[in-house]
């Protein structure tokens, strides 16, 4: 069987997407019954990380303990990659060792060298394009509280950046209509939004782009790696805040998501990701048992694809 991998949500079916999220959902009710479960006892999960994290971190270890599995962390001083080691090497090596590898780095083109030469699953953690998993859990939140998010309408506020370009990937797979809101020099990736010209627009201002919408989502303005561009960055987005005159252009019961960590008084305002249409914890916690389906559906397909 073809080596399968998670490095973009079009890697995917949107079946096959749909099919992770619901169960992400029974895994979660399984965990919070306390009840034992686990479908990857004596598995092991590489993470191999070049950016530092919390929750991806996190989340992936307790997902690997909860399944009964292992997870092996290593920081750049950890691997030989950091010493200067072919990546197309490390990935023959580690992947005669680990069930799946886990990798969060910076350029994309490296996770794509990785997955070239690796004989399991490779799953993107983030890189400098993509961040999959926190659309699966962004999703799954969405359908835990509202349902099927085919037809809704999402606005993206601020950079147009990994977040925005997968927000645009699940669109097309999801099929929801995406505003984005970015300022002149920080837009999405030309190419993407080509692709993606049926379900993904481009608007002026936050406000127009959060008119009538189901969701607004953002991050922060300088993601990791970018912080001596932090002053220029500010100046840009400085109209580019979701605060409570944004989140009044919206549906009355429309939510608010971010992947964090939150910069409050830069990218959103204190009142709205501590105000009642926040759902940002309940997607921080959702990266636990979304990841978890990936893993199952990656390393055990009888388990993940037969749930």
């Amino acid at each position: 069987m073809m080596t399968r991998h998670f490095l973009s949500l079009l890697d995917l079916t949107p079946g096959e997407l749909r099919a992770i999220i619901a169960r992400a959902s029974e895994l979660k009710a399984i965990n919070r019954s306390g009840t034992l479960h686990e479908t990857l006892k004596n598995r092991i999960l590489a993470m191999v990380f070049e950016k530092s994290s919390t929750r991806t971190r996190m989340s992936f270890e307790a997902g690997m303990a909860q399944l009964g599995g292992h997870a092996i962390y290593l920081s750049p001083r950890d691997t030989q990659i950091g010493r200067g080691e072919p990546i197309e090497d490390t990935a023959r090596v580690l992947s005669r060792m680990a069930d799946a590898i886990m990798i969060r780095t910076f350029e994309h083109s490296k996770i794509e060298r990785f997955a070239a030469y690796s004989e399991v699953p490779v799953i993107n953690a983030l890189t400098d394009m993509y961040h999959p998993c926190q659309l699966l859990a962004d999703i799954q939140t969405w359908i835990e509280l509202r349902g099927d998010i085919s037809g809704k309408t999402v606005a993206w506020i601020g950079d147009g950046n990994n977040m925005c370009h997968s927000y645009i990937n699940a669109a097309r797979q999801f099929g929801f209509n995406l505003h984005i809101a970015a300022p002149a020099g920080y837009t999405p990736d030309a190419q993407l939004m080509k692709e993606a010209d049926h379900c993904a627009t481009l608007f002026d201002s936050p406000v127009e782009a959060a008119g009538d919408v189901d969701l607004v989502v953002t991050d922060v303005w300088a993601s990791m790696g970018q912080e001596e561009e932090q002053a220029r960055r500010a100046k840009a987005f400085a109209d580019f805040q979701v605060n409570a005159s944004v989140m009044s252009a919206t549906k009355p019961d429309a939510l608010f998501m971010h992947c964090l960590p939150a910069h409050r008084g830069e990218e959103v305002s204190e009142d709205v990701i501590d105000g009642p249409q926040s759902v940002v914890w309940d997607e921080a916690e959702n990266r636990l048992h979304a990841q978890k389906a990936l893993l199952e559906f990656l390393i055990t397909p009888e388990t993940g694809r037969s749930a």
